[in-house]
């Protein structure tokens, strides 16, 4: 019976896992660049085998055939532009993301560099090009700096300022290969080794005053949400059965 319980509890992370992640994407439907995320189950057999260091050596005796997440991947596939004419708005035309710089915490210590490909930037107090909300946005040589809202930027990055001096060029890298991107939330994504990223090809370019949609579509994303919500109550009902035959198990015992 205990098997059963297993099998059933999870069943309803994993569901749960995937609800979330579910309504995550449908919350950014109007999220520039934001790419929809997808939960991948694998057994448990399965993920422990993978992660004792790649042993191939097999599983003695018989199991709960247990559902673990093994990954929350991005579909890092094209999405279309939009254009909206503003200087601040930035859109890749290609491979690659931008990089923001977030701000140093309380104790002075630098804070967390991340990838997007959200390029809503906006010039703040100090007139520096930001991300509102995450951080400063990074060129070759830092934190760009202009002097006004008068400037321009290349489809290769470079950015000129009203007087038309070269200022910085944009940061744009992809991770290493078979460097891990992770997921940090609202369209941000983190890599093992951020400094092991590498600036992307010539093919990419940088178009400014248009932003890139995002490749959710709602409708699938519903219908996604249904057909979870309907496992993890087909999981519940499971679960709640097992506690009833257990129960009366335990009373049957009880009254020998």
């Amino acid at each position: 019976m205990l098997r059963g319980f297993y099998t059933a509890a999870s069943g309803i992370l994993s569901q749960q896992r995937t609800l979330d992640v579910l309504t995550n994407n449908i919350a950014n439907v109007r999220t520039p660049g934001f790419r929809a995320s997808r939960v991948v189950t694998s057994s448990f057999e399965q993920e422990l085998l993978t992660r004792m260091e790649g042993s191939n050596s097999a599983v003695i005796g018989s199991s709960a055939p247990m559902q673990v997440v093994s990954e929350v991947p991005v579909k890092f596939d094209t999405n279309s532009l939009q254009e909206t004419g503003s200087p601040f708005d930035f859109a890749l035309d290609g491979e690659g993301f931008f990089n923001i710089q977030a701000p140093e915490d309380e104790a002075g210590n630098p804070g967390a560099q991340y990838l997007t490909r959200n390029g809503s930037f906006t010039l703040n107090g100090d007139k520096q090009l930001e991300l509102t909300g995450v951080g400063l946005v990074l060129g070759e040589k830092g934190v760009i700096e202009l002097d006004d809202a008068n400037f321009t930027v290349d489809t290769d990055g470079s950015v000129y300022d009203s007087r038309g001096r070269y200022v910085d060029r944009l940061l744009v890298t992809v991770p290493a290969e078979g460097a891990q991107t992770r997921i940090a939330g609202n369209g941000l994504y983190v890599t093992d080794d951020m400094q092991a990223n590498q600036t992307v090809s010539e093919q990419t370019k940088i178009r400014q005053g248009w932003l890139e949609s995002s490749n959710i579509d709602v409708n699938r994303e519903y219908a996604m949400v249904m057909e979870a919500q309907r496992a993890f109550q087909a999981c519940s009902s499971a679960l709640q059965i097992i506690d009833q035959i257990d129960q009366k198990s335990a009373s049957e015992i009880a009254s020998l």
